[in-house]
């Protein structure tokens, strides 16, 4: 498109162009001036088409880029406005045609790649947008010294991007903040989320401007569950650009991590309002509503996100997790079909591993079931680890050192406050009806599983190295366990919504940190959620975990996880005897009442009859078990494993003794 001009004309182009963002009605006047001396100059003409539009006229705009773009069809530029023009003026598919135009032209063009995946988001497209978005990111990328990085980074290969990166920060004078912002987005493609944190951190810290940079931040920070401190960085993002998808997602997802659901589901609602054809969105919009308990409401939320998406297995999966409806025939043979196609995602086929295995189980094919859960498990098993012999040598180094003698050294240290109630154990053993009977109270507030326990054993393991929890704990000070327990109250406090004296923090995995718990807050109630060890097991092994468990999809780990939880329980309850309250599920499932008062008694707590009308309770629920605890106390799930034990022998073998001794020590 260049021409030959006076170095007066190029100056007088070249000011024009530079002001047209910010002022557009005086570039449209500069450029127009420009017109009057040279009427054919393609430049000229380019900025008052861009100002044009600009200012509100596409109709205008377009009377001038159409024939501009035919006259220079390879003029990336003029493609590009030609593409938001189309945009402005409603024909999105013209839109998406010219920008595509516009990238082909010219791959570095980084606001042509962001324009079109936006566009591709509207359309439903999520996959063309995701490559859109990457291509933005790899065009945004202007230092040539961190293109190699960006290129292996946007095309899949995290891991070789973070090698070079790492490699072009401890170069002298290296350490820059877009190089940081890389190395944090390449290990959150890898799920390191606290190396990403500590990462993104540095990068803001020398340019708090980036808003990339912050973005991913708060999306480590979400992806840890620490939800209040994600929130204020979407929320910095959001007064910039309030109308950004992807800032208004993270929001409702940050939302929903601190119970704040009202607000959740309304940010879902104005994102659907713009964007009815994104599957994710109406997957994430049907999870909030199944957490207030509009179970209607989800499954529409649900089944809209089947309809828009055939192959996302996570709606399917949302749907068979209701655990309260049976998928149907049609949905099987949905699913089937899915199954069949050789291109499907894994993530989406081991998602419908788990809703067909539901769906066979729920109609009495247990052997078709079990086969189904088998495979999700084992495509779970190439994206998780787990070692099983670390936790067993982690179980006896905990042992090792929470002696009485240790507690006896301590006793009077920590904050002294009572609020915490802790329920602990495996997963799908009853800790979702324990807290929702406490909840019941008018004492008790419910919240989730939090995270700040496990995020405190984790920043000493790092601090000391691999393998020094628990140990470090003994080099704790009275002032420093105090401290701790004061920060779990202090960063939990905003799921406390209702300013009852206490709250449950019903994280199952706690039972590794007992001995810090009793530390920290000494005064804090630990219930011990207790099951018969085959029907606790083989329930989470059937169940598919948005993130953790990574014990819970091979049925040996799972037996020797189940044997190390008894052990380690038995060891605090020898040592702090009458400390810790243990519920059998069998128990509290046979003799609801007895069992209720005994809690209460446990917590020092008044009986209060809405503990027994537990399912009449409308609290937000955020667990698996949600719909379960919506309806009254049944037995009938307490012996369903017995349909699959003529597959379960790696399981009971695992278990060993522990099948006839789970309920005492």
């Amino acid at each position: 498109m260049s021409v030959a001009a006076p170095a007066s004309l190029n100056t007088a182009i070249e000011r024009a162009s530079a002001i047209l963002g910010a002022d557009p009605t005086r570039a449209l006047r500069e450029a127009e001036a420009i017109l009057r001396q040279v009427p054919a100059d393609p430049r000229a003409r380019l900025i008052v088409g861009s100002a044009r539009r600009r200012l509100g006229d596409p109709a205008k705009a377009m009377a001038i880029l159409a024939p501009l773009a035919a006259a220079y069809p390879k003029a990336a530029h003029t493609q590009y406005e030609l593409g938001l023009t189309h945009e402005a003026l409603g024909e999105r598919r013209k839109a998406i045609a010219a920008l595509r135009n516009a990238v082909a032209l010219r791959r570095d063009l980084a606001e042509a790649w962001r324009a079109l995946g936006d566009l591709l988001f509207l359309e439903g497209d999520a996959a063309g947008a995701d490559v859109a978005f990457a291509e933005h990111g790899r065009a945004s990328i202007d230092n040539p010294a961190l293109r190699p990085s960006a290129d292996a980074l946007f095309e899949g290969r995290p891991d070789r991007a973070e090698s070079l990166l790492r490699a072009h920060l401890q170069r002298p004078g290296g350490v820059d903040a877009v190089g940081l912002r890389l190395l944090g987005e390449a290990l959150l493609r890898q799920e390191r989320y606290g190396a990403a944190e500590a990462a993104l951190a540095q990068a803001l810290r020398l340019d708090p401007d980036d808003h990339g940079a912050r973005f991913s931040y708060a999306t480590a920070l979400f992806h840890q569950q620490k939800g209040a401190a994600a929130l204020a960085e979407v929320e910095i993002l959001l007064r910039v650009q309030p109308r950004d998808a992807a800032y208004l997602n993270l929001l409702a997802g940050c939302l929903s991590l601190v119970g704040d659901f009202d607000r959740a589901i309304m940010t879902y609602e104005v994102l659907l309002a713009t964007y009815p054809r994104q599957p994710r969105i109406w997957l994430n919009h049907g999870h909030a509503l199944r957490a207030v308990g509009r179970r209607e409401d989800a499954v529409r939320a649900y089944r809209e996100a089947v309809s828009l998406a055939p192959g996302l297995g996570d709606a399917y999966w949302s749907l068979a997790n209701l655990k309260v409806a049976a998928l149907s025939s049609a949905d099987e043979a949905a699913i089937q079909a899915q199954l069949e196609r050789p291109d499907l995602d894994e993530g989406d086929r081991l998602h419908l591993r788990y809703a067909l295995g539901k769906a066979l189980e729920d109609r009495g094919d247990f052997a078709g079931a079990f086969e189904n859960y088998d495979a999700g498990a084992a495509l779970r098993r190439r994206t998780v680890t787990f070692d099983a012999e670390e936790q067993t040598a982690f179980v006896r180094r905990t042992m090792a050192l929470y002696t009485p003698a240790f507690f006896a050294a301590r006793e009077g240290v920590g904050c002294p406050a009572p609020d915490p109630v802790f329920i602990v154990g495996l997963p799908r053993s009853g800790s979702t009806l324990i807290e929702q009977i406490l909840a019941s109270h008018s004492a008790v507030e419910g919240t989730m599983e939090l995270p700040e326990i496990a995020l405190f054993a984790r920043s000493l393991e790092e601090a000391g190295g691999a393998g020094s929890y628990p140990s470090r704990v003994a080099s704790l000070g009275g002032a420093d366990l105090r401290a701790m327990g004061e920060r779990f109250l202090e960063r939990t406090r905003i799921q406390r919504k209702l300013g009852r004296p206490f709250f449950i923090d019903k994280m199952p995995n706690n039972f590794h940190h007992i001995g810090l718990i009793f530390l920290i807050l000494p005064n804090a109630k630990i219930i011990d959620a207790r099951r018969h060890p085959m029907a606790a097991c083989f329930s989470t092994f059937k169940q598919h975990f948005a993130q953790g468990q990574g014990f819970s999809y091979d049925l040996t780990h799972l037996g020797r996880y189940y044997r190390n939880y008894l052990a380690l329980m038995a060891h605090f309850n020898a040592v702090l005897p009458g400390r810790i309250h243990r519920v059998v599920y069998e128990d509290m499932v046979e003799q609801t009442e007895t069992e209720v008062r005994r809690l209460l008694d446990y917590c020092g707590l008044p009986f209060e009859g809405a503990c027994l009308k537990f399912h009449e309770n409308d609290r937000a629920v955020r667990t698996v078990s949600s719909e379960q605890v919506r309806q009254p106390i049944f037995r009938q799930g307490l012996d369903q494993w017995r349909h699959f034990q003529p597959w379960l022998g790696p399981l009971e073998a695992a278990l060993g003794p522990s099948l006839d001794t789970w309920r005492v020590g």
